[in-house]
C-alpha cells in the first residue's frame, strides 16, 4: 500500500520541486496550502493548479488567518515583540502552517509530513521543532536532503523544473518571496549581498514618487488591548490588517531591511513589508504607555525579549511562551480606547490618544502644574538621591 504524505505547498519552486521528489520516492502527496493571508482567489487557483499538474493526488485548502490573529497578532502587539528591535517575527505563520498540516495528517491517517525548508535558515527549526511537540510523526524535507548531494541547490531544482516541463516565474530565481497575512519578507539576490535592494524587490510598499499627496489619518479602537475597529467601523483582526496593509502600503509605510543571526550560527539578512503590524504596534503602544503603571511598561520590555526569541527560534508551543502569555493577557485589561495615527509617506506616529482609563490627574501636569509643594518636591528629590549623594561624600573623602 502506497504511503500517504501530506507536503505544506506553496506552489514556489522549493515545494515545487518537493511534490516532484516525493512523488518519484513513490508516496501519495496531498498537498496542503495553509492560507495565511497572503493570496487572492487567484494566487489560490494558481497554487492549486500548480498542485495537480505536478502530481499530487489531492490539493487541500485550510485557512487560518483567524488562527493567526488570536495565536499570534494578539500577544505579539501585547509584548511588542520585534527581534533585536527591528522584525516583528512575519514568519510566525509558520506555525499555524505545521499545526494545520499535522491535523490533516491526522485525517488523512498517515504520520508522514513534508515541508520545503533548507538545512541553512531558521524555517527548519519552526517547522520541526512544532512537529516534535506536537506529535511523533516523520519528517521529510527534500530541500534539505538535497543540499548533501549538489552544491547549487536552486540552479538544480530549476533544472529539473525545466526537464518535467514545469514553467517556473521569473522573479523565483532572483528572490524567496514570503506572503501572509502579516506582510512580506523578501530575500536572495542583491538582498543577500548587502546591497540596496532593488525597486521592484518590494511588493507591498509603494515608493516615494507614488506617495499621495498630503497626509492619511487612521483612527483605531481597542478593547482590553485588542483592535476591534478601524475608523469607528467594527472589523475582524484579519480584515483590519488586511485593511491597514493596504492602506499605509499606498503611503510607503513599512518598509524594512533587517539582518539578523540566524539560530545555526549565521547571519541572515532580509527586506520585509509590514505596514498593518506598523499600526498596530504604534498605536498599542501608544495606548498601553497611557493607562498602564510605570512597572508595567518597565517590565514589557523584558517580556517582549523573551517572548520574541522564543517564537523566532522555533519554541511556539514551547510551555514558557504559554505562561508569558497569561501575564500579557493580565496586562491589558484597562488597554481599552481609541489611537489616531497619522502619515505624510514613509512613517508613521500616534498623535492622539483617548481612553477612559488615562492615568491622569488633572491637577498635576508634567512641567506645567502640580498638586504638591516646592517643599514636598525638594524633600522627594533629597530622599530619592540620598544613596548616590552619600556615595559621592564618602568616595570623594576616600580619593
Amino acid at each position: 500500500m502506497t504511503d500517504k504524505i501530506v507536503l505544506a505547498f506553496s506552489g514556489g519552486l522549493d515545494t515545487s520541486y518537493c511534490v516532484l521528489d516525493l512523488v518519484g520516492r513513490g508516496f501519495e502527496v496531498h498537498t496542503a496550502f495553509i492560507d495565511t493571508g497572503g493570496v487572492d482567489d487567484q494566487g489560490r487557483a494558481y497554487i492549486r493548479d500548480r498542485a495537480e499538474s505536478l502530481g499530487a493526488a489531492k490539493h487541500h485548502e485550510i485557512d487560518v488567518a483567524d488562527q493567526i490573529w488570536d495565536e499570534f497578532v494578539k500577544p505579539l502587539v501585547w509584548s511588542h515583540a520585534r527581534m533585536l528591535g527591528e522584525y516583528p517575527l512575519l514568519c510566525s505563520d509558520r506555525y499555524l502552517i505545521v499545526k494545520s498540516c499535522l491535523q490533516l495528517c491526522n485525517e488523512l491517517g498517515t504520520m508522514h509530513f513534508g515541508h520545503g525548508c533548507t538545512g541553512m535558515g531558521n524555517d527548519q527549526l519552526r517547522f520541526d521543532q512544532t512537529v516534535r511537540s506536537l506529535g511523533d510523526y516523520v519528517i521529510h524535507a527534500p530541500i534539505r536532503d538535497l543540499q548533501s548531494k549538489v552544491q547549487a541547490v536552486r540552479d538544480y531544482e530549476l533544472q529539473v523544473m525545466a526537464d518535467a516541463g514545469i514553467p517556473v516565474e521569473a522573479s523565483a530565481s532572483r528572490y524567496s518571496i514570503n506572503e501572509n497575512l502579516l506582510g512580506v519578507t523578501i530575500s536572495g539576490s542583491e538582498i543577500d549581498e548587502y546591497r540596496q535592494p532593488a525597486d521592484d524587490a518590494w511588493t507591498l510598499t509603494a515608493g516615494r514618487d507614488q506617495w499621495p499627496a498630503g497626509s492619511l489619518e487612521i483612527r483605531l479602537g481597542f478593547e482590553k488591548g485588542v483592535t476591534v475597529s478601524l475608523d469607528g467601523e467594527a472589523m475582524s483582526g484579519p480584515e483590519i490588517l488586511q485593511t491597514l496593509n493596504r492602506k499605509l502600503g499606498a503611503w510607503g509605510v513599512g518598509r524594512h531591511i533587517y539582518t539578523g543571526d540566524v539560530s545555526i550560527g549565521l547571519k541572515g539578512r532580509i527586506a520585509f513589508e509590514c505596514p498593518g503590524i506598523d499600526a498596530l504596534l504604534t498605536a498599542h503602544q501608544a495606548l498601553e504607555d497611557t493607562v498602564n503603571t510605570r512597572f508595567q511598561n518597565q517590565f514589557r520590555a523584558q517580556i517582549s525579549n523573551r517572548w520574541a526569541e522564543l517564537v523566532y527560534t522555533g519554541f511556539f508551543y514551547e510551555p514558557h511562551k504559554h505562561d508569558l502569555e497569561a501575564y500579557l493577557h493580565s496586562s491589558q485589561q484597562m488597554v481599552t480606547g481609541e489611537v489616531v495615527l497619522r502619515t505624510s509617506g514613509g512613517s508613521l506616529a500616534a498623535v492622539a490618544v483617548d481612553s477612559p482609563y488615562r492615568l491622569h490627574n488633572p491637577d498635576a501636569v508634567y512641567a506645567q502644574s502640580a498638586d504638591w509643594t516646592p517643599e514636598e518636591a525638594v524633600g522627594f528629590i533629597k530622599l530619592l538621591g540620598q544613596s548616590t549623594t552619600l556615595a559621592g561624600k564618602v568616595r570623594g573623602k576616600a580619593g
